[in-house]
């Protein structure tokens, strides 16, 4: 994947692919160029993080954030994410548990593994998501919520709404309106660096207006839209998806 040159100085995001899982949103990697800052915007989804830095390898489980947050970046790591989909969560690692931290980092006991659940794991590879995953579902490391995935379709549940409610932010870790709302943020992230015209971009994600726009991605980016536009800010991991549905 092409990295920008501002993108080249710090942060380069170098592969992101879907995955057929029914547990996983997406698999990314990148690397750093050199120390700094950049910005980790709000994402609804938690991940699995194997992170190589000075020759010594982590997992880390970490969750979504509903604010951004300024964070720093050491030179020359390596990261590589599993993304999960929404409604997907470990038993052992609630979702509220994970929120807006740096998350939890698992017991290392060799180069090449890791400890978790009392078992032994090989780190994970970009090539390998899918087994890896499927291998915590099979020991019940990894499972679904089947009614917030239902939620999450627009299919209709078996509860009654506030008991959906209190499930959606149980599992998720925040409601399915502001799930919404930074999906919206985000999108509307990718479509400015695209070079959509800011009135276009109102229009596309059903804001009210400029304001309304400009309201959201503060809360939700913690940059202004013509800021995002300049591309000057370094962002989180950040992709281009389908597109926003307005309903």
């Amino acid at each position: 994947m092409a990295c920008s040159p501002l993108f080249m100085m710090l942060i380069c995001f170098d592969n992101n692919r879907t995955s057929d899982s029914p547990f996983i949103e997406r698999v990314w990697s990148c690397h750093s160029t050199r120390a700094g800052t950049f910005v980790s915007i709000a994402s609804c989804h938690w991940e699995m993080v194997v992170s190589r830095l000075d020759g010594q390898s982590t997992v880390t489980v970490r969750g979504p954030e509903n604010k951004p947050t300024e964070v720093p970046c050491p030179a020359n790591g390596e990261w590589l994410a599993i993304r999960f989909k929404a409604g997907t969560f470990m038993p052992q690692l609630p979702v509220p548990r994970l929120m807006n931290s740096l998350g939890v980092n698992l017991p290392q006991v060799s180069k090449r593994r890791f400890q978790l659940d009392g078992r032994k794991w090989e780190f994970p590879t970009f090539e390998n998501a899918e087994s890896f995953v499927k291998r915590l579902v099979d020991k019940g490391l990894v499972t679904c919520d089947p009614e917030v995935s239902a939620a999450l379709m627009g299919e209709p549940t078996t509860f009654s709404a506030r008991s959906a409610q209190r499930r959606f932010l149980r599992v998720v870790g925040m409601s399915h309106n502001n799930l919404r709302q930074i999906e919206r943020a985000r999108f509307a992230v990718n479509l400015l660096r695209e070079g959509v015209p800011i009135a276009d971009v109102v229009w596309q994600c059903g804001f009210f207006d400029h304001a309304h726009l400009t309201r959201s991605l503060r809360q939700w980016i913690g940059i202004t839209p013509t800021k995002i536009a300049c591309g000057e800010t370094q962002l989180s991991f950040l992709y281009k998806t389908e597109g926003f549905p307005l309903r």
